[in-house]
């Protein structure tokens, strides 16, 4: 791990800390190639997103036996189904019928202990066996136990579902979290929740996209009237630098600045009206003790520091989990192509149970979409720059910390003949 800030005094112009020397990673520039090589898509394909563990979904997607989900991943080719039976088994399986390949549930998600393929009849239980194939006596020694659906490696950590591509996962998903896991362990989530979901395609490589959401440099420039107010200051963090910089293994965290002394403008009536600031950030839909608990929880904007507004949290490859004041948010960054993405926002707030928390919470939800266009657009200018061919490497400051790492990480993934080399 990198260091934290100790002192609010530090502030003073802005973090003065060198988080990137301080997790052992080069200075120099860094290589564009992997954003824009068609070939290095295909071996991201295989070494990374072919061996890594990949979040999937939360258990409160499957919240009864019998409750099952789909998700395209378009990156493996591949549609999968995640089931929990009836013996409360989360289990997920290739959602292709084995007699000719055609897709098996059709349906987003539901509740099904069955599924029969409306191509010839052939039905699985929810636990992947094949139990019935019509007129099974015209086949030559069918033996259905060999013939139910194709499972994948699946497991949980802290309600999140993550899923490994190879027939047997080289580490397990413990090894995989490795300080990760252990130091996130227990953050205490809202489970009574509303979910908005915000999801979108890019013309862009799926770093871009993860890069967007990885820093906080761009902050002053890009977002100047609706998040620079709140994460800045003029005079104590002119340019957004982080609290923290941490490293843990694969993955790597930054803890966000905030002004806790701002105030809304006396012309933004809704949000005077909608944001009495009881959760302390601007990216905070309400207070409650489950968000007070969060804000406790020790691996939770570590330096303690009243000047925070968030933590970005990055599971290698393409998956974010991100606290603040006011709950927690998730990013999922899916590559269709080298050059295209899917990009899934997922924020998860306390259930209103006043007319002002959920005014608050309608201006939450404003004010997020304002933020993400803001983000997510200009990375389809970035892709087109980068395509051009006018420059190869690029120049990265400390506040872009996760983006050297996540890079770092990624050429040792592509390099290593097996996981246990890619995670030295």
């Amino acid at each position: 791990m990198s260091a934290v800030l100790e002192n609010e005094e530090i502030l003073e112009g802005g973090s003065r800390e060198n988080f990137t020397q301080m997790a052992g990673l080069d200075t120099g520039p860094v290589s564009v190639e992997s954003y824009r090589s068609p070939e290095l898509y295909e071996r991201e394909r295989e070494q990374v997103f072919g061996r890594a563990w990949l979040y999937i979904g939360r258990i409160e997607e499957l919240p009864n036996p019998d409750s099952y989900f789909v998700k395209d991943i378009e990156v493996r080719k591949a549609s999968v189904l995640v089931t929990r039976d009836k013996q409360g088994k989360i289990s997920a399986f290739h959602n292709v019928c084995s007699h000719r390949g055609n897709l098996l549930a059709l349906q987003p998600s539901g509740s099904q202990s069955r599924f029969t393929c409306a191509y010839h009849g052939w039905t699985y239980r929810n636990n992947g066996e094949l139990i019935g194939v019509p007129d099974q006596g015209r086949f030559f020694d069918l033996d259905k136990k060999k013939l139910g659906l194709k499972s994948i490696a699946t497991d949980i950590w802290e309600g999140f579902i993550f899923i490994n591509f190879q027939p047997e996962p080289e580490v397990s998903l413990k090894e995989f979290l490795g300080s990760y896991g252990e130091v996130y362990a227990g953050v205490p989530l809202v489970n009574n929740h509303q979910t908005m979901v915000i999801e979108a395609k890019f013309n862009a490589n799926w770093k871009l996209i993860a890069d967007a959401f990885a820093e906080a440099y761009h902050v002053p420039k890009m977002h100047p009237a609706t998040l620079a107010p709140g994460f800045a200051h003029p005079v104590k963090n002119k340019f957004a630098r982080p609290l923290a910089g941490l490293t843990y293994g694969l993955h790597r965290s930054f803890s966000a600045y905030g002004d806790p002394e701002y105030v809304s403008p006396p012309d933004s009536h809704v949000e005077r009206l909608a944001c009495k600031i009881d959760t302390g950030s601007l990216l905070g839909a309400d207070l409650s003790e489950e968000v007070l608990r969060l804000r406790a929880h020790p691996g939770v904007n570590p330096t303690k520091l009243p000047c925070w507004s968030a933590d970005v949290t990055w599971i290698f490859p393409n998956f974010n989990i991100d606290y603040s004041p006011g709950g927690y948010w998730t990013h999922e960054f899916w590559p269709t192509s080298y050059n295209t993405t899917r990009w899934v926002l997922t924020i998860r707030m306390p259930i209103a149970t006043t007319v002002r928390q959920r005014l608050q919470q309608e201006h939450y939800a404003a004010r997020w979409g304002e933020v993400v266009l803001e983000d997510v657009t200009n990375c389809e200018r970035i892709q087109k720059g980068l395509e051009s061919g006018a420059i190869n490497v690029m120049q990265l400051q400390d506040g872009e910390m996760l983006i050297r790492h996540s890079l770092h990480v990624l050429d040792k993934w592509m390099e290593a003949d097996t996981v246990a080399e890619a995670m030295k």
